[in-house]
């Protein structure tokens, strides 16, 4: 009997430090939501500050109730997942902020609720370590979304009715649960506190050398299990660098990312090992491949990483446990939150103030979170004796095994996962019509995978996406291994479900809002490229080289800056042109280029790279183009956006010539002919005609464009 109610509790645990994490990865993605569409910053940022929840810890006697009655933090944490069934963005924000806090307020209460005893603090920091493991495998079945975020329905996968009664499961065990045994709580407090007497708990509980090293590194630690450890992708989109292929895909080797996870929880034990500076240094090298170092080499750093995160989060959360809580929960949330911002200040500081200072210097936030880690283990190192002394206490064992069983289960889920996608993501793409020769090439802006109203939008383009039957796509504000778009990888589901090969662009460490490419056709090799940008955000493009019926196609994806920035643009259109005039293939661009037809931009485009715009008299363009050389045009079309974004689609059918049939110095009849004089297979497909479908249908000219 005893051993089944402490697997329930265990499992009930375990669930609410899942919800922790799926509260906590959901926050940054339902801020980001606001200054997206405000272009700026829009004031909803302020939610980000709801996990500060934790410094009211420092009043005694709430203290003391929350550390009496957990249910009711977890019952305010519930309210994250929750918010799914509001509808409008800026009250689902508020939902998600007050599950933030609650969750925070749940981890507070616990550490210090437990404090007095090792072994329960064990047990529970055990089960927080499980609830990411298992979040992260979850989000590898459900290829790297978390299904009960606030940013999933019913109508695009999510399972937040089923999140919300495990929740309650959850909720109601520990609501019933009774406390430890009074005399083993009390054999507990003499064998754990440092000498057994009140004075030296006093001395403990005050910290007042190391309470700040301590939040330092409880905040250093939580962004960086947040920002590289929270989804199995991270650690390999950041080594990515194009093809052929310079690091692990993310299926099936972001098995290795949860497995080194769970191998450092493991270890956690071993305090004088993973405290030692000796184990803090190959971490920071780890850090620095990962930061600096492309392909595998970047990757295995990387790794190196995650054994480390995990070995030390043990014991940098038992040393904060024997701080005065509120400040040091207060002050350790807030450099976490410091540390987040610096993440996207990186990347966004044509937007944010004082942008300039940490323009394009990830390895600052490396720097100073690796920094903050070695501040916690040397608190950790000072507040905790060596094992057997007392403090150190011996865990309990069936908590000890239970929480490990959980968490190596959770692995051999995610594993079984990426097994089991295998399959998909290794299966060798199909043109649409092969014996036409054609190729259909398209550009959109999906502003990073949410749509208009705060859902999670990559449902809506792969129903696009193969309505639209097209065999390579250009998709730009693509980037969403960052915390504020929740850490995930949308193309993987795009790429696995449609059958294409995938670009992710450039990795999150380059510092663009990103560009990515799906192909039907095979990619030879690929470049990414950071456009000359000196006064405005970083731009991006991808120029990969296609296997196109045996013939070498290249193709441009690219995103230009600002129109505020015209030196930026100047620069960067410059070396688009001078990319697509060296190379000798035949060429398609597809772009966001920020300007009106033939202006200045456009002119040292089009003239400058030696390329054909798809429809010179198509005057209504100032964002998105398409142009080409060497392939020869059959239609071209414009689609409205639907929900997904703000931006249309562009498409355009292509026919590639043979092999040695040479077409360059060809030039385009820009005679419009009508639909029926090409047969069915060249055609753009009916869907759209009319109002369409979802939103989507052909406008502007309200119908696609055919050439002789």
């Amino acid at each position: 009997m005893a051993d089944t109610k402490e697997i329930r509790h265990l499992l009930a645990d375990t669930y609410l430090s899942f919800v922790f994490w799926t509260v906590l990865t959901s926050l940054g993605m339902c801020i980001w939501y606001f200054p997206l569409w405000h272009m700026g910053i829009s004031g909803y940022e302020v939610a980000l500050f709801a996990d500060m929840a934790p410094v009211l810890l420092g009043i005694r006697p709430l203290r003391q109730l929350l550390q009496r009655h957990r249910s009711i933090t977890a019952a305010i944490g519930l309210v994250g997942i929750g918010a799914y069934a509001v509808a409008k963005p800026e009250e689902r924000l508020l939902g998600v902020a007050i599950g933030a806090g609650g969750v925070m307020l749940s981890l507070g209460a616990m550490l210090y609720e437990d404090r007095v005893s090792t072994g329960r603090l064990d047990r529970d920091i055990q089960t927080w370590e499980a609830g990411l493991v298992l979040s992260v495998a979850v989000r590898m079945v459900f290829q790297t979304n978390n299904p009960v975020w606030p940013t999933m329905n019913e109508s695009n996968g999510g399972w937040n009715k089923t999140g919300i009664l495990l929740g309650v499961l959850a909720l109601v065990d520990v609501a019933i649960r009774r406390s430890d045994d009074t005399a083993a709580l009390q054999e507990s407090k003499k064998n754990d506190l440092p000498s057994g007497d009140a004075k030296s708990a006093k001395s403990a509980e005050r910290g007042s050398t190391a309470w700040g090293q301590a939040a330092v590194g409880f905040g250093g630690l939580l962004f960086a299990l947040h920002s590289m450890c929270s989804d199995s992708a991270i650690i390999g989109r950041w080594s990515w660098d194009g093809y052929p292929s310079t690091g692990p895909q993310p299926v099936p080797w972001g098995g290795l990312v949860i497995s080194a996870l769970a191998a450092g929880f493991s270890a956690g034990h071993r305090i004088e090992l993973t405290t030692g500076m000796l184990w803090w240094g190959v971490a920071a090298v780890g850090a620095g491949l990962i930061t600096f170092v492309s392909g595998w080499t970047g990757f295995g750093g990387g790794i190196v990483l995650a054994i480390y995160l995990g070995s030390v989060t043990r014991s940098i959360l038992r040393a904060v446990s024997r701080c005065p809580p509120g400040r040091t929960l207060a002050a350790g949330i807030m450099w976490y939150n410091v540390l987040v911002l610096a993440h996207v200040w990186v990347v966004a500081y044509e937007f944010v103030p004082g942008g300039p200072i940490l323009r394009e210097r990830t390895w600052v936030v490396m720097a100073a979170t690796m920094a903050s880690l070695y501040a916690g283990v040397r608190a950790a190192r000072a507040s905790l004796a060596p094992r057997g002394s007392g403090s150190g206490g011996r865990q309990a064992v069936p908590a000890k095994h239970g929480a490990r069983s959980i968490v190596w289960a959770a692995v051999g889920l995610g594993w079984a996962a990426m097994l089991m996608r295998l399959p998909a993501a290794s299966r060798t793409p199909t043109p649409f019509h092969p014996e036409e020769r054609l190729m259909t090439s398209a550009i959109w802006t999906v502003h990073f995978d949410l749509d208009n109203d705060m859902w999670l939008a990559e449902n809506k383009i792969i129903q696009t996406v193969r309505d639209l039957q097209v065999d390579v796509m250009g998709f730009l504000e693509s980037d969403t291994e960052r915390i504020i778009m929740g850490g995930r990888d949308w193309t993987q589901r795009v790429a696995e479900e449609l059958n294409y090969y995938v670009d992710y662009g450039p990795s999150p460490r380059k510092h663009t809002w990103g560009c990515a490419m799906i192909s039907k056709f095979r990619i030879k090799r690929s470049t990414h490229h950071l456009l000359p940008s000196p006064v405005g955000e970083l731009a991006c493009a991808i120029h990969a080289t296609l296997d196109v019926f045996g013939r070498e196609v290249d193709v441009i994806v690219s995103h230009n800056g600002q129109h505020e920035n015209l030196l930026d643009r100047r620069l960067q259109t410059t070396e688009l042109a001078r990319v697509m005039r060296e190379s000798p293939n035949p060429f398609i661009f597809t772009g966001y280029v920020v300007t009106k037809p033939r202006k200045e931009i456009y002119n040292i485009l089009y003239s400058g790279g030696r390329i054909h715009d798809i429809e010179p008299r198509d005057g209504d363009r100032w964002c998105q183009y398409i142009g080409f050389r060497g392939v020869k045009r059959t239609g071209y079309a414009r689609i409205s956006r639907g929900t997904i974004t703000d931006t249309e689609i562009q498409a355009a059918k292509f026919q590639v010539p043979a092999p040695g049939e040479n077409v360059t110095d060809w030039t385009p009849s820009y005679a419009r002919v009508k639909e029926d004089h090409y047969p069915e297979a060249y055609r753009f497909p009916t869907v759209f005609r009319g109002k369409g479908v979802r939103g989507h249908y052909y406008h502007v000219f309200n119908e696609p464009l055919y050439y002789d």
